[in-house]
């Protein structure tokens, strides 16, 4: 689709308050304040600060959280030092380009690991306990597997209708549903611990969430491992002694100082990494575009919203910084709130080019966003569209920091390149790449690295960052609009 005021190109005859159009300072840390007193339209002053965007810029960020993870165990783990680091890299660019900066804290659930172990026919079987999975009694459990069929997944009742779990190790392929749904369903028809089977032959750092989501004691195992456990007998022997602590860490927020405070753009990006490593497409590519757009607009710039820019922590272990931010917020601040746009994954190594299903079409999806979701897909999608490129819809699935924005009721939209499906056929045609494969093979590993994010999708994604926060910093309305502060505050 295409929008009325289409999306153009904008010359270096532009001039802004900078001094320069489409140029950039030699320093690409702090560009100023851009489009002070312009007279551009929305289209046109997004495309101007888009062509701003230098992926050599970007990815020098990118360059920078690499390095703070390999200068502190290899990660950027929200318990780490190195979370700490990347908090003070961001919070400290945006206090250099005149930004008032907040560092709001919140609690979240540390899991550790002491021991854990499979065994079955006097063979260790290669697992890894997933984050928050409660421990098995002293000594573990010892008792026979119940074997799900290969390709009945777990995901729901039905799938038990010929297995008796009670009393028993279930054994269940990954895909469908989330782990939390497959042990859920396990415990319910009285299993005592599962294994996950991957799909391949990596152990991922995954989780069930907390509290009364975790149920039993779950751990993942290899493809490989998995076929040697169809064809096992006697009983299997599983051990997990896991510690949960409550630890103190700290989102990055800051906000322009012009544009209306009560028709807020809200842009996320989460922080942190997973344990297994440095994090740098998941999510060092988000961060590092919405820093550089945030540099490049700077602390006051000429827009009509004002911009707030979040950098979340906590994301990979439930979404906690940014859960905990939209709860603390009052309900007025809430209703000040006109959008939220995502920024997860842009970078992948095997890119895809996927934008929030905001208007619920993904057949099978999970259904539409709130009301003003479908025309933030449509700028999206307008976007890729002027640069060559077809886009398609990623399910408003909750794995992001999205979700608690949507539960309170707010406008949601982003992209994403990809993390562990398939690309098909037809994609590789339109995107390239190679059919499959995973859209990121290195997801959730310590493969996650600079030297395989995806410089070319990033030349393309970095750009859609900017064009869209530009854009709804000028225009809340018209064909890609959003509900106004009076029709949200009737709706919400």
């Amino acid at each position: 689709m295409r929008c009325a005021a289409k999306i153009v190109a904008v010359t270096a005859a532009v001039v802004l308050a900078t001094g320069c159009g489409q140029g950039r300072d030699e320093d690409p840390g702090v560009a100023g304040n851009i489009g002070v007193g312009h007279d551009l339209s929305p289209a046109s002053f997004a495309q101007a600060v888009a062509g701003r965007i230098s992926v050599d810029a970007v990815w020098s960020h990118m360059d920078e959280l690499q390095r703070i993870a390999n200068d502190h165990g290899g990660n950027r783990a929200v318990f780490s030092s190195g979370y700490d680091a990347s908090v003070d890299m961001v919070a400290g660019r945006l206090r250099d380009a005149g930004f008032d900066v907040e560092v709001p804290e919140f609690e979240f659930e540390h899991f550790q690991i002491a021991a854990q172990r499979l065994t079955i026919d006097d063979r260790d079987v290669n697992v890894r306990a997933l984050r928050y999975s409660p421990s098995t009694p002293d000594g573990g459990v010892a008792v026979s597997l119940a074997v799900l069929p290969s390709g009945t997944l777990g995901c729901s009742v039905a799938d038990y209708a010929d297995i008796d779990a009670a009393g028993r190790i279930v054994v269940v392929d990954r895909g469908q549903c989330s782990f939390t749904v497959k042990q859920q369903l396990a415990s319910e028809r009285g299993a005592i611990a599962v294994v996950i089977v991957n799909t391949d032959d990596e152990l991922i750092d995954a989780s069930l969430g907390s509290g009364p989501e975790a149920r039993v004691p779950t751990v993942l195992t290899t493809s490989s491992e998995g076929e040697r456990l169809r064809e096992a007998d006697g009983a299997a022997t599983l051990l997990v002694d896991a510690q949960t602590s409550i630890r103190t860490s700290r989102s990055v927020v800051a906000q322009t100082k012009t544009g209306s405070a009560t028709d807020v753009v809200v842009a996320g990006a989460h922080l942190d990494s997973v344990e297994a490593g440095p994090g740098i497409n998941d999510n060092g590519s988000g961060v590092a575009a919405l820093l550089e757009t945030a540099l490049q607009l700077g602390s006051e710039p000429g827009v009509e919203q004002a911009i707030r820019f979040a950098f979340w922590g906590a994301e990979e272990i439930g979404l906690v910084g940014s859960t905990a931010y939209v709860e603390e917020l009052s309900p007025p601040e809430r209703l000040d709130m006109a959008l939220y746009l995502n920024f997860d994954m842009i970078a992948s190594h095997n890119a895809g080019y996927f934008v929030l299903d905001g208007a619920g079409t993904e057949a099978g999806g999970p259904g539409a966003g709130p009301e003003g979701s479908a025309q933030i897909e449509a700028l999206f999608r307008a976007y890729f569209e002027e640069i060559g490129i077809e886009a398609d819809d990623s399910g408003l699935d909750g794995r992001s920091d999205y979700a608690p924005f949507m539960e309170a009721g707010i406008p949601v939209g982003g992209i994403f390149t990809g993390a562990e499906d398939v690309m098909t056929r037809d994609q590789a045609e339109r995107w390239g790449g190679v059919a499959g494969s995973r859209f990121d093979p290195n997801y959730h590993t310590a493969r996650d690295t600079l030297e395989n994010s995806n410089r070319d999708a990033l030349s393309r994604t970095a750009p859609a960052v900017a064009y869209a926060v530009a854009y709804y910093s000028q225009d809340i309305g018209g064909e890609y609009g959003v509900p106004g502060r009076d029709e949200r505050e009737q709706s919400r």
